[in-house]
């Protein structure tokens, strides 16, 4: 149970969360933000999130709450509960910290971050980041990365679905 609870503490309230960012803050941490759903954790989420990780000292994971991601995906989303969603993300050992966010897009919870870095995948290129104009002002970069082909959770809820027929 004890290794339990230790990735369960990196699962944080916004007013947890602003405690831990004075500590990394004070200890001069480079700190990474990236957000989604991360409804089923799949090969692309682990090359993505640990690729992010290596930009920085901290990865901070925004993760669309339950509500959040139906309004986004529809009501046949999220597959998995937040609660779920979260204790899998945190059970990575290059995610620092998860926090939960309800709104539609990760702004809010970016300007209360203040990220070094603010990471988000290829297929944003060209497209405009929520948050990028925040971090930017304060002098962050805003980074994307390459997805892993073959791999998204839409694709593979489908091949789930086909193999249940």
């Amino acid at each position: 149970m004890e290794r339990l609870n230790q990735i369960r503490a990196k699962i944080y309230t916004w007013d947890h969360l602003q405690h831990q960012l004075a500590v990394w803050r004070f200890k001069d941490k480079k700190i990474v933000f990236s957000n989604g759903c991360f409804d089923v954790l799949h090969l692309g989420h682990i090359e993505y999130l640990s690729q992010a990780r290596e930009l920085g000292d901290i990865l901070i994971v925004g993760l669309n709450s339950d509500d959040s991601v139906r309004r986004i995906k529809g009501a046949h989303r999220p597959v998995n509960k937040e609660e779920a969603r979260a204790v899998i993300l945190a059970a990575l050992s290059f995610v620092d910290a998860i926090v939960v966010f309800d709104e539609n897009t990760p702004l809010e919870l970016i300007k209360f971050v203040q990220p070094d870095v603010l990471v988000k995948g290829k297929d944003y290129d060209g497209k405009e980041i929520v948050g990028s104009d925040v971090v930017k002002a304060r002098g962050g970069e805003v980074v994307t990365i390459e997805l892993t082909k073959g791999y998204s959770t839409s694709h593979t809820i489908e091949l789930a679905q086909k193999v249940h027929l």
